[in-house]
């Protein structure tokens, strides 16, 4: 039954319940990684991670090849909220609030205690969703989301609200995605190319309104709506009629006000049923002020056309009775198939499994 490793756990007294579908796995890669957030996966196995409150950055080995963390080296600490990490050509690249570190080597590194370098600072220095999420895409440039520094505004500093992408050698920038509240995660649909991201919906319109959002880049530079309307059709209290006849682009997929979708992540593995090709997998990190707690838990959102059609549960039981168990917060694919899943409300990495 759906609900019987919740309480199995639960018997055994383990804070981090969680439930997956019939024939799915699901147990702890790394048991003690504080504040985990962002994963990074190296051409070696090692496994990244960035953190925000911890300040610390860490790479975890797995050195007998059993899916087990062995050894949890902490690379660099007292960072600005070095949330976001991603590796390239053999870097180890790391967002701190308002720059980009570089970590050349890193694989025969991170024992020692590396000296990074600065390769771009051209990043504002607001604390208030200022973490970073960053990959390299597919054309070899860095994607580097700026959330805005409050919970609704409308900023003269155009860099806000945006996602852009950085050249690493000629600095030059170029604006992805604009009227973007808070996005923490993105990917690139695997057939078209198509970068897509989460976005935190804005807080105190009470516990329904208005939508987190789910969004796809069809054009560079492209509009998405924020300060002025939310989701598909909220206009903001404050700024709606701000918007005027502007067109913005309508996100792909409204998710429960306040779940917070973070990190996202199209699966491409062999591991799990055919059904899961090219679906998305979302951590949703949870509400923090909503009046009944909502998220806690990863989803999969099936597509047909390049369209949404339907979200179903992937991991739940993090959320008993108002009581949080686990908030994860990024998701990323092993070479075998399987997932990993991070925790950073308790300090755990789970990895996800599937059995014929």
């Amino acid at each position: 039954m759906k609900n019987i490793a919740v309480l199995i756990l639960l018997l055994l007294g383990s804070a981090q319940a969680a439930d997956v579908p019939e024939n799915f796995n699901i147990e702890i890669f790394a048991p003690d990684v504080e504040g985990a957030r962002q994963m990074a996966l190296s051409d070696s196995g090692i496994i990244y991670a960035g953190t925000r409150k911890a300040g610390k950055v860490y790479a975890i080995e797995d050195t007998d090849g059993d899916y087990k963390a062995d050894n949890v080296y902490t690379i660099i600490e007292d960072l600005y909220m070095p949330s976001g990490v991603t590796y390239h050509d053999g870097d180890l690249y790391v967002a701190e609030v308002d720059k980009i570190l570089r970590f050349k080597d890193i694989d025969k590194n991170y024992k020692e205690t590396p000296e990074p370098e600065v390769v771009y600072d051209n990043l504002p220095d607001k604390s208030h969703h200022g973490w970073k999420y960053i990959k390299f895409g597919p054309d070899g440039r860095l994607y580097i989301p700026i959330g805005v520094p409050c919970n609704v505004c409308d900023e003269e500093d155009k860099r806000f609200g945006t996602i852009i992408s950085v050249d690493l050698e000629t600095k030059e920038r170029e604006f992805v995605a604009t009227g973007v509240r808070n996005s923490v995660g993105f990917d690139w649909h695997p057939v078209t190319g198509e970068l897509w991201f989460t976005d935190n919906g804005r807080d105190w319109l009470g516990d329904d309104e208005p939508a987190c959002e789910l969004n796809k880049v069809s054009e560079s530079g492209e509009f998405f709506g924020f300060p002025y309307i939310h989701g598909e059709d909220f206009p903001d209290p404050a700024f709606g009629e701000k918007l005027g006849d502007r067109e913005f682009t309508a996100p792909e997929w409204e998710f429960q006000a306040h779940v917070a979708p973070l990190g996202m992540h199209f699966y491409t593995g062999e591991m799990f049923p055919a059904s899961y090709k090219n679906s998305i997998f979302v951590t949703q990190h949870g509400s923090w002020n909503r009046s009944t707690k909502v998220g806690y838990k990863v989803v999969r959102l099936t597509l047909e056309d390049n369209k949404v059609v339907s979200q179903e549960d992937f991991i739940t039981g993090w959320l008993v009775d108002g009581e949080v168990k686990g908030r994860p917060n990024d998701v990323i694919q092993l070479p075998d198939g399987s997932l990993l899943v991070s925790d950073d409300g308790f300090g755990k990495i789970y990895r996800v499994t599937y059995q014929k």
